[in-house]
């Protein structure tokens, strides 16, 4: 990963994942027997693609590159060349089609400098002609120097993460797609840039001189130090450049299991910025940086090659799925307006509402609870309950335990009835309060996002509601409901206010996939706040 530091929809392609939700697909009735027999086999094959990749061969594949013989692989230099010729050794050998100058493998430029270029062809006749982008930058610092190193210099940094884990990755997503029985229906460039250390020259020139249309460029993928996989946290770049990626991404990611975070931020410091500049969709997969960066120290021992592994395995299965996609989706303009910043915004939580009832309490012992706290204004103090009022019954029904009496406060509509007893009444009083604000049943509010077409993101959940309970978080991405997918925020909200109890969400959170199940109180009338 380069040190230059100058700040700087692809649509859901089938309407379910294709993998392990096959059999789910095929009995809602959204693909035909014989279609949803063929994606079962096509998924099948994807897993057993992914699964060839081992840590034995990566790490043979990394101990190479990041030995002292290469010098650091610094663009333009002995060890640089000489890594450039094992590369293109490995290319020959995955029986990739050379698609760099006058048909070599290699696409020379500033003298010394070499891209290495390798296509496997798409196996449908039409959508061969496009083209998804698997790129590394092989190059390193060489021997390091003030502006390219932390240091020390005059000692040859092998760049075991930066960028040999990449590199080594590739190679294995490569050899895992030759294992496929039909390779996949778009063409595959394989892309190793050279010079990315200097400012992004390699991946730069080949865009100012592509070897092949870019008009047939549908997608980039980036990877770039995937060695140093902590705490199973993968950051992926670019979810944002095309509708529906964060999607696609989870749901191969439900076959790796790691923890992802879907950063907003792009900067200039890796290859996949060159395309994300010219519109072309992208990805990168990063593991983060760390204390040998640029330094001499970035060596094989300190890789974490199970790591490497997961994520080459998570990019095999992204890979075959955009390559075999129905449509590939265009750029999306407002990602370049988009930052961390502007994701802060977006995903920022709805201010609670005023309470519905305004009354807090303790079970003091079975059928009974005392009234601990009334909000002054609050429907309850305007109706005159009291702190210290003993709470007997709630609409005719004793008081149960806490979690369920939450629920009804939410739920209740119209006029309710607080039977009490208080200090110095000899009966018990009946205190009629109408709540504020519409009914709870579920206990959600949610935003529709044109970056993630489908999906409804939680912008709320109500402290005590169902959905609290049930295990829902704050900034879940909801998928579907009771099996059912929706197009926008009014279908969701129409399932949501007719489905009948248990309420199965499937969610993603940090880039996995969990079915959540919420048990609410019967479905009333249609709701504006779930």
């Amino acid at each position: 990963m380069t040190t230059h530091k100058t700040p700087g929809n692809w649509q859901r392609f089938a309407a379910k994942a294709f993998f392990a939700a096959s059999a789910t697909i095929a009995s809602c009735g959204l693909f035909p027997p014989q279609h949803a027999a063929a994606e079962d086999a096509r998924a099948k094959a994807a897993l057993m693609a992914a699964d060839s990749i081992t840590k034995e061969e990566l790490k043979e594949l990394v101990d190479v590159l990041a030995d002292d013989t290469f010098e650091g692989r610094e663009a333009g230099s002995r060890g640089g060349q000489a890594a450039g010729n094992y590369l293109v050794q490995r290319f020959t050998e995955l029986k990739l089609q050379p698609a760099g100058d006058k048909g070599t493998f290699y696409q020379g430029f500033r003298v010394s400098n070499r891209n290495i270029l390798g296509m496997m062809e798409g196996s449908d006749e039409k959508l061969k002609n496009e083209v998804v982008i698997l790129g590394a930058h092989y190059d390193h610092v060489g021997y390091g120097r003030p502006g390219n190193s932390y240091g020390p210099f005059g000692l040859i940094h092998n760049g075991a993460d930066d960028n040999a884990s990449g590199v080594a990755g590739l190679l294995e997503v490569a050899e895992g797609l030759n294992l496929l029985p039909e390779r996949p229906k778009r063409s595959i460039l394989f892309a190793l840039w050279d010079a990315e250390e200097a400012g992004l020259i390699g991946s730069r020139y080949w865009l100012s001189t592509p070897t092949l249309d870019l008009s047939r460029v549908k997608l980039k993928i980036n990877t770039d130090m995937i060695g140093r996989l902590r705490n199973d946290k993968l950051e992926v770049y670019g979810s944002r450049t095309a509708p529906g990626l964060r999607r696609l991404v989870s749901e191969q990611n439900q076959h790796v299991g790691l923890n992802i975070d879907f950063t907003w931020k792009m900067k200039e410091d890796s290859d996949h910025w060159p395309f994300y500049a010219r519109s072309i969709p992208t990805l990168m997969f990063h593991t983060g940086l760390h204390d040998n960066y640029h330094r001499p120290s970035d060596d094989t021992h300190l890789l974490n090659v199970e790591g490497i592994r997961e994520v080459s395995r998570l990019m095999t299965l992204t890979l075959i799925e955009l390559a075999n996609a129905d449509a590939a989706a265009p750029f999306r303009e407002m990602s370049k307006r988009e930052s961390p910043d502007v994701q802060v915004q977006k995903e920022q939580p709805v201010r609670l509402g005023p309470p519905r009832f305004g009354v807090s309490w303790r079970i003091v012992k079975d059928s009974l609870a005392a009234i601990t706290a009334i909000t002054p204004a609050s429907p309850a103090a305007q109706a005159g309950l009291k702190v210290g009022d003993q709470l007997v019954s709630f609409n005719g029904q004793p008081v149960s335990e806490e979690p369920a009496m939450r629920l009804q406060l939410l739920a209740a509509a119209g006029e309710c009835v607080f039977e009490v007893k208080r200090a110095g009444e000899e009966m018990p009083l009946a205190i009629k309060v109408t709540p504020a604000g519409q009914p709870i049943r579920v206990g959600i509010t949610w935003r529709e996002d044109d970056g993630e077409p489908g999906v409804m993101l939680l912008t709320q959940v109500v402290p005590g509601s169902a959905a609290e309970a049930g295990g829902l978080k704050l900034r879940d991405r909801i998928y579907s409901l009771n099996g059912q997918s929706f197009a926008s925020g009014n279908d969701f909200s129409t399932l949501l206010a007719t489905s009948e109890a248990p309420l199965n969400f499937l969610v993603e959170r940090t880039g996995k996939l969990q079915t959540v199940k919420v048990e609410p109180l019967p479905a009333g009338r249609t709701l504006q706040a779930q």
